[in-house]
């Protein structure tokens, strides 16, 4: 068996009632192991010769309405390998609490904020307080849970971070159907597991993401209307659309759209319905196919 040397950071965000896990560490598709979430239940982190009973065990423990505190007391003390271990977690109520087993490779910690818990091993000293720091001033700004996840993760590798070096990295938001299509709650589960510069890849991840599943802005909706005649004139070079350039938005022009938006996986910002489209659409198309 070996240590999971990483440092990692759970997260609760209450206005999107969202719950979160990044990581980072010198060991391949990390994230496979150290991160678990549910909504309305909370999120782990479990790491260092990790114990990957933490995870399920302790969605169950928190869903059932145990505290963070709680639920790492009665995961650590049936272990009788609790030395070894490091745990995150964070609970329905936004509540964390994490634990460092005394037989942990140094430099090892945690620090315990409002609403999160930063932890690592094997880390250059200061890595933690780093990643708590910058959690707390992203949070404060503009984007969402994974946005602040994947800063605090920066950061922390700014500070040192895995004094090994670095290989995978991973952030994971769950919210009540938050998931593709509403069916479930993984709202974004993101992960590289072998690059030089996994945080790096990981954030344009995050930024791609966005683009494709973010939540419409409202003052980005336009017109069909208005657009009708360059996306008849794009959809005639895409091979979608065979008749006239009228720039009148008819069934003929939403269907060839509809397609062409569906094989581009952006139906997510557009479900084909209504007479008004999400300028992020129109501009990745224009731009992708040219306009």
């Amino acid at each position: 068996m070996n240590p999971i040397a990483t440092f990692s950071i759970v997260a609760y965000d209450p206005k999107r009632q969202e719950w979160g896990v990044a990581v980072q560490s010198k060991f391949m598709a990390a994230a496979a192991v150290v991160s678990w979430a549910r909504a309305g239940a909370g999120a782990v982190a479990t790491q260092s010769y990790a114990n990957l009973a933490y995870g399920p065990l302790g969605l169950e423990m928190m869903a059932y309405g145990m505290s963070a505190e709680e639920t790492v007391t009665a995961l650590t003390q049936a272990d009788p390998q609790r030395g070894l271990r490091q745990v995150g977690v964070v609970d329905k109520q936004g509540r964390a609490a994490a634990f460092t087993g005394e037989d942990c490779y140094e430099w090892a910690g945690h620090i315990v904020g409002d609403g999160f818990a930063c932890q690592g091993n094997i880390l250059v000293p200061g890595t933690v307080e780093a990643m708590a720091e910058a959690f707390e001033k992203a949070r404060k700004g503009e984007g969402e849970l994974a946005d602040w996840l994947v800063a605090a993760l920066a950061a922390g590798q700014e500070a040192g971070g895995d004094r090994r070096g670095r290989q995978a990295a991973g952030v994971l938001v769950v919210r009540e159907n938050g998931g593709y299509g509403g069916k479930t709650d993984r709202y974004l589960d993101l992960r590289v597991d072998d690059d030089p510069y996994p945080i790096r890849k990981l954030a344009q991840l995050v930024k791609m993401h966005h683009m494709y599943f973010g939540e419409t802005d409202p003052n980005d909706l336009i017109p069909l209307a208005e657009v009708a005649g360059d996306l008849q004139a794009l959809l005639k070079r895409t091979g979608h659309y065979d008749g006239p350039q009228t720039g009148v938005f008819d069934e003929a022009t939403r269907k060839a759209l509809r397609a062409l938006v569906g094989e581009e996986n952006l139906e997510e910002r557009w479900n084909g319905e209504g007479d008004m489209i999400d300028r992020v659409v129109v501009d990745f198309l224009m731009e992708r196919f040219g306009g």
